[in-house]
C-alpha cells in the first residue's frame, strides 16, 4: 500500500468517506516516554559519577558503560521505531460500500479485514478514562455477522461521530442492497 487512498478492490461508483488512524495523543504518549527512556541512563550514569568520581578511569568500566548505553539506546530506539511503524500503519477505511480494517502485527506481518455496510448489525462508540474524554478519543466497535464479528476502531479521534457516519452509510446501503435484491428477484419472476 503505497498511499493511504490506494483502495484494494475498490469498485467502480465507490469513494472513500473517511480514513482514520489512531489519535495524535496516542503517539505523542510513545515519544514522551522514549524520551523518558532516552534521559534515564544519563541521570543514572550522573548518580554513579557523583558517588564514584573515578569510574571512567577504569577501562573496562569504560567499555562495558559504552557498549550497556550503546546496547539500550538501540532498544530504545527499536521500541519507538516499532511504536511508530504500528501507528502510522494501522489504517482505518470507510468507505460508502464497505469498511476496511488494517492491522500493522509487528514488522512483517499486516491483516487487512473488510466487510461490506450492508451486513453491519451494529455500531457502538466507547471513550473511557479522563485522557480520552478529555481529548475526544475513543474506540468504535461494529458487530456484523460475519467471520470477523466485531471490528475496532481503536484509540481513534471523535469516535461519536465516526460512528454516526457509519450508521447513516450503513441505512443507505441496506437501502440499495433492498432495492437491488428486489429488481434481481423481479428479473427472476420475469424470466419464469
Amino acid at each position: 500500500m503505497t498511499s493511504v487512498f490506494y483502495l484494494p478492490n475498490k469498485d467502480e461508483d465507490e469513494r472513500i468517506i473517511k480514513v482514520m488512524r489512531r489519535d495524535l495523543f496516542i503517539l505523542f504518549k510513545k515519544v514522551l516516554f522514549s524520551s523518558v527512556l532516552m534521559v534515564v541512563p544519563v541521570v543514572l550514569f550522573w548518580i554513579f559519577l557523583s558517588i564514584n568520581p573515578f569510574l571512567l578511569e577504569n577501562r573496562l568500566a569504560y567499555v562495558a558503560i559504552i557498549l550497556g548505553s550503546s546496547a539500550y539506546y538501540l532498544f530504545v530506539w527499536l521500541f519507538f521505531f516499532f511504536s511508530f511503524i504500528d501507528y502510522y500503519l494501522d489504517v482505518w477505511i470507510i468507505t460508502n460500500e464497505r469498511i476496511v480494517d488494517i492491522q500493522q502485527k509487528g514488522f512483517f506481518s499486516r491483516v487487512i479485514s473488510e466487510q461490506r455496510l450492508f451486513r453491519v448489525q451494529d455500531v457502538t462508540s466507547e471513550v473511557h478514562g479522563f485522557f480520552p474524554t478529555m481529548l475526544s478519543y475513543g474506540e468504535v466497535y461494529i458487530q456484523t455477522a460475519a467471520s470477523k464479528q466485531r471490528f475496532l476502531f481503536h484509540e481513534i479521534p471523535n469516535p461519536q461521530e465516526v460512528r454516526d457516519i457509519i450508521i447513516k452509510l450503513v441505512e443507505r446501503s441496506k437501502a440499495k442492497y433492498e432495492k437491488q435484491l428486489k429488481r434481481e428477484e423481479e428479473e427472476q419472476d420475469y424470466e419464469t
